[in-house]
């Protein structure tokens, strides 16, 4: 099959193309996906998407008029995809659902030791000759009580890793995991009780309708003065006006996150010279108590390999008239 890939970047190429060994005639472009790129599709019956291309319904309208019939994410998350619509249209549409849990878990926990333990300050200080332990007091945390919020393939590894700490595990989730209350002791309750008990909560749960803004402005009122909340998931989970407003005023510990609500057209660019125009992310950018990496937890070798090996048995599957395993259904999401 023709494959157009969206969004390629140069570190992930190489293991795109090993794992396709010249199976596919595929075509790489740096170019996002939206309503003025769509025409390279032009061709091609199959192409790949990143998590910051946009799969609207007017951008899928105008693929299915150029002939595209298969989508493949080479990502877990799909909310950049009008599935519905995709649906409608004909498309056949599948994800990476399992790539590397471990690559997310362990970047959020390095968000958190990295915030808590001061450690970009003090890299910063000690380059300059500042060899000062001023300001950089963190806590243990051991002993702490940690909230997780979803506890499935991501969830519970960050479960494991903060039960290696000594910590207290509060768990929250749709389906209560028996093996984690039995190997972690996590006490599952709600997500007011996580909010108002946990010293450091960490969302692991994907973007949908239900879950949109599920940390608004009610629920950081709940959380301790000192609390420090990490994202690994998706930005928009965290009502963002909510947020600073509330980072502002120091009525939580910080905000760790490797995602933002409006990624799109900002992320996996270089802003360096042009600057952006996004108020909000320069308002969090410019706060001492938040920590932001560039949606970059995915980025380990063992992640881009299993992200380009899935994707390739996607369209193999496709491309053998096979049922494919990681096809998306009509699963509620944000468009």
């Amino acid at each position: 099959m023709k494959l157009l890939i969206y969004s390629a970047k140069d570190y992930e190429i190489p293991f795109l193309g090993k794992a396709n060994s010249n199976r596919h005639k595929v075509t790489y472009t740096k170019d996002a996906l939206d309503t003025h790129t769509a025409i390279q599709s032009m061709g091609y019956k199959t192409i790949s998407i990143f998590s910051g291309d946009d799969a609207s319904m007017v951008v899928l309208e105008k693929l299915w008029d150029l002939g595209v019939r298969y989508i493949t994410l080479r990502s877990s998350g799909y909310n950049n995809i009008h599935i519905k619509a995709a649906k409608r249209f004909g498309f056949k549409v599948a994800n990476v659902p399992d790539y590397s849990p471990h690559a997310i878990a362990e970047h959020a926990a390095a968000l958190l030791l990295s915030f808590n333990r001061k450690l970009v300050l003090a890299d910063a200080q000690v380059r300059q000759f500042n060899f000062s332990q001023e300001g950089l007091m963190g806590f243990n945390l051991h002993g702490k009580t940690v909230g997780i919020v979803g506890t499935g393939k991501i969830g519970s590894i960050m479960v494991k890793i903060m039960h290696g700490f000594g910590c207290k595990i509060l768990g929250c989730d749709l389906e209560p995991d028996d093996d984690l209350v039995e190997l972690c002791d996590v006490t599952y309750t709600t997500l007011d009780q996580i909010c108002r008990k946990s010293d450091i909560i960490s969302l692991h749960i994907p973007l949908n309708y239900d879950n949109y803004y599920l940390i608004d402005k009610t629920k950081l009122a709940l959380m301790k003065q000192d609390a420090i909340l990490i994202n690994t998931s998706r930005g928009a989970i965290v009502d963002t006006k909510a947020l600073i407003d509330t980072l502002e005023k120091k009525k939580i510990g910080g905000y760790c996150s490797d995602v933002y609500e409006k990624e799109k057209g900002v992320f996996f660019k270089d802003r360096s010279k042009s600057g952006i125009e996004d108020e909000p992310l320069k308002q969090l950018l410019s706060l001492t108590n938040v920590l932001l990496t560039p949606h970059q937890a995915f980025m380990t070798p063992e992640a881009l390999t299993n992200i380009a090996r899935t994707t390739f048995e996607n369209i193999d599957s496709w491309g053998e008239g096979m049922v494919c395993k990681n096809e998306l259904g009509y699963e509620r999401i944000i468009s």
